[in-house]
C-alpha cells in the first residue's frame, strides 16, 4: 500500500458460531443488567472442523482438475463472467511465475471438493485478484502465498461485493485477505498469515457495508512485524482503514500474535458483537482515530498478556488496555446507526487491564505528531485547513482533532485475578486521559486543555458496570491513580450506580 502507520498512543506515554441474540438493535438499553457473552462452549471450531464442500460438480459448474498446473487459472480465463467452478481434490497449482493469479470475472463462483486446496508453492504471491465484482468463493483452502507486506493473498486488489465463506486461508505471507465494498466473510478460518488474517484497505476510497460473521481468526502476525518495524501498527487478527459500515460479530478471535481486531484511522459505524476475543498477545481491541461504533454482548479475556507486561516491565506508566479507544468517539454530524462509542454487556475476565479512553493532545490534523500522516478527520476534508490562525477558532479548533467524546460504557462485567494474571501492579486499570500539549509550536491545544476536555467535558461516562477484583481508576494523566471511591466522586464522578468486589477476584 506503500505507507505505514505507527500506533501513536503506545509511543506517546454452522455460521461459525452460535450466535447469541442481542435482544434488539436500539443501543439506548440503560437499565439494562450484564448479560453473558459468548463462551468457548459456543464456538464452532472453525478451522478444526471445516464445513465440506460440495462432493460432485454442481449442474452446470465447470471442473478443475489439480493435476493440470494452472488450470483453475486458464479456465477462468476462457469462460465467461457468471460461471461456477468446482475444484476437484488435491492440491492445484498456479505455475511458477510470481504474478501467477487467477483474475476472477464478474459473479465467478469457487467451489472446493472436500479435500480441494490452491497452493502458493511459497513462490506465488496472489491466490485471487483483479477488479471483478461479486464473486464468490467457498469451501477451498488457499495456503502458502507470499504477498508482500500489507498486500493480499484472496481479493488482492479489494474489489467489491466478494462473499467468502467456509474457506481456509493460512500460512500466507502478508495479509490473507484483502477486503471490499459489501464484502462477507463468513464460517471461514483465517490462520497463521504473516501479516493480517485480513487487510480491510481499499486504496481508492473508503469500503462500506463489511460484514464478519462467525470466523475463527487466530495465529496471525506470524511474522512478528511489530518488532521488525517497531512502531509500524501494521499487524492484528484484522485491520480496518477507512470502512464505513461493518457488522463484526460471532468471531473466535484468539491468539494472534498482537492485537485482535484493530480500526484505523476514519472508520465510521461499526458494531462490533458477540464475539469472543481471547489469549491475544496485544490489546483484544483498539478502536482508533475514528467515529461511532457499538461495542457489546463480547467475551473479552486474558488479552494483553504478553505486551501490557512488556511495557510494565520497561517501566512504562501508561495503562495499557485491552479496549483501547484511542482519538476516537461519537460524532452525531457523520451518518451512522449511533451517534456515540457504546460499550455495553460484555464480560471481561483477566487481562491485561481493562478499558483506557486516550487522547494525544499533539495529535490532530497537519501536525508533525498525527502519525496517520496525511490523514485528515471527516469533518475537515482539506487538510491544510488546519494551520494558524484559523485553528483555533471554531469550527476548526474542534474539527481539525479526533476526539475521544461520547463514551458511554455500562452493564458491563470486569473480573480481575492477579493470580491468574500473574502480576502485582499495573494490570489492574481503567482509564480516561491525555497528554500535557507540547507540540508543535502553533498547536492551539498545548498544556492540559485536551486533559481536561477528555475527562469532563466530552461526555466520556462509566455507569452501572461490577467489578470484581482489585481495580485501580486513572483520570486526566497518567500521574492520577485513584481508588474507587475517589474515582466516583468529585471531580471525576465516573461509575454511577457501579459496585465494586475488591476481594473476590483474588
Amino acid at each position: 500500500m506503500g505507507f505505514t502507520r505507527r500506533h501513536s498512543a503506545w509511543a506517546a506515554a454452522p455460521l461459525a458460531l452460535a450466535l447469541l441474540a442481542t435482544g434488539c438493535d436500539s443501543t439506548s438499553d440503560a437499565g439494562a443488567k450484564p448479560t453473558p457473552a459468548p463462551s468457548s462452549r459456543a464456538v464452532a471450531r472453525v478451522c478444526a472442523d471445516p464445513e465440506a464442500g460440495p462432493t460432485g460438480a454442481p449442474a452446470g459448474a465447470v471442473s478443475v482438475d489439480a493435476g493440470v498446473v494452472g488450470d483453475l487459472a486458464a479456465k477462468t480465463a476462457s469462460n465467461p463472467p457468471g460461471t461456477t467452478f468446482w475444484l476437484r481434490p488435491g492440491k492445484h497449482t498456479l505455475g511458477p511465475d510470481r504474478f501467477a493469479q487467477v483474475v476472477p470475472k464478474e459473479g465467478n463462483r469457487y467451489l472446493g471438493a472436500p479435500g480441494a486446496v490452491l497452493d502458493g508453492g511459497k513462490k506465488n504471491q496472489y491466490a485471487f485478484g483483479g477488479k471483478a465484482r461479486d464473486v464468490t468463493i467457498r469451501h477451498l483452502t488457499v495456503q502458502r502465498f507470499v504477498a508482500p507486506l500489507d498486500e493480499g493473498v484472496v481479493n488482492h486488489d479489494s474489489a467489491d461485493g466478494w462473499v467468502i465463506e467456509h474457506a481456509t486461508i493460512r500460512d500466507n505471507s502478508g495479509a490473507g485477505l484483502m477486503a471490499g465494498a459489501r464484502q462477507q466473510v463468513r464460517a471461514s478460518c483465517l490462520r497463521g498469515n504473516g501479516q493480517y488474517g485480513m487487510n480491510a484497505y481499499k486504496g481508492s476510497g473508503p469500503i462500506s457495508g463489511l460484514v464478519v460473521e462467525g470466523n475463527e481468526i487466530t495465529g496471525n502476525n506470524t511474522d512478528d512485524w511489530e518488532r521488525r518495524r517497531e512502531g509500524c501498527g501494521c499487524t492484528g487478527g484484522i485491520k480496518f482503514w477507512a470502512v464505513n459500515g461493518a457488522d463484526v460479530r460471532g468471531n473466535w478471535v484468539h491468539d494472534n500474535r498482537g492485537t485482535g481486531l484493530w480500526a484505523d484511522t476514519n472508520n465510521n459505524d461499526f458494531r462490533i458483537e458477540n464475539n469472543l476475543i481471547e489469549g491475544n498477545d496485544g490489546a483484544a481491541l483498539i478502536y482508533e482515530t475514528s467515529y461511532n461504533a457499538v461495542i457489546r454482548g463480547n467475551t473479552i479475556r486474558r488479552n494483553n498478556w504478553v505486551e501490557g507486561r512488556a511495557e510494565a516491565d520497561r517501566g512504562d506508566t501508561f495503562p495499557f488496555a485491552t479496549v483501547y479507544v484511542s482519538e476516537s468517539g461519537g460524532e452525531p454530524r457523520i451518518r451512522a446507526r449511533t451517534d456515540k462509542i457504546e460499550i455495553y454487556r460484555n464480560v471481561l475476565e483477566n487481562n491485561w487491564s481493562g478499558i483506557t479512553l486516550w487522547e494525544n493532545a499533539d495529535r490532530f490534523c497537519n501536525s508533525p505528531a498525527n502519525t496517520s500522516s496525511g490523514e485528515c478527520t471527516l469533518l475537515v476534508p482539506d487538510i491544510d485547513r488546519c494551520a494558524k490562525p484559523a485553528i483555533a477558532r471554531a469550527p476548526l479548533y474542534a474539527d481539525c482533532r479526533w476526539k475521544t467524546q461520547r463514551v458511554d460504557i455500562h452493564d458491563n462485567r470486569f473480573v480481575l485475578d492477579k493470580a491468574v494474571v500473574k502480576c502485582t501492579a499495573q494490570c489492574d486499570r481503567m482509564a480516561v486521559l491525555a497528554n500535557y500539549g507540547t507540540y508543535p509550536d502553533w498547536s492551539p491545544y498545548r498544556g492540559e486543555r485536551v486533559s481536561e476536555a477528555i475527562t469532563r467535558t466530552q461526555h466520556n461516562r462509566w455507569r452501572d458496570n461490577v467489578y470484581v477484583g482489585p481495580w485501580t481508576f486513572v483520570a486526566h494523566d497518567p500521574s492520577q491513580v485513584l481508588d474507587f471511591v475517589r474515582w466516583q466522586g468529585v471531580p471525576y464522578e465516573q461509575d454511577a450506580g457501579s459496585t465494586l468486589d475488591p476481594r473476590a477476584g483474588g
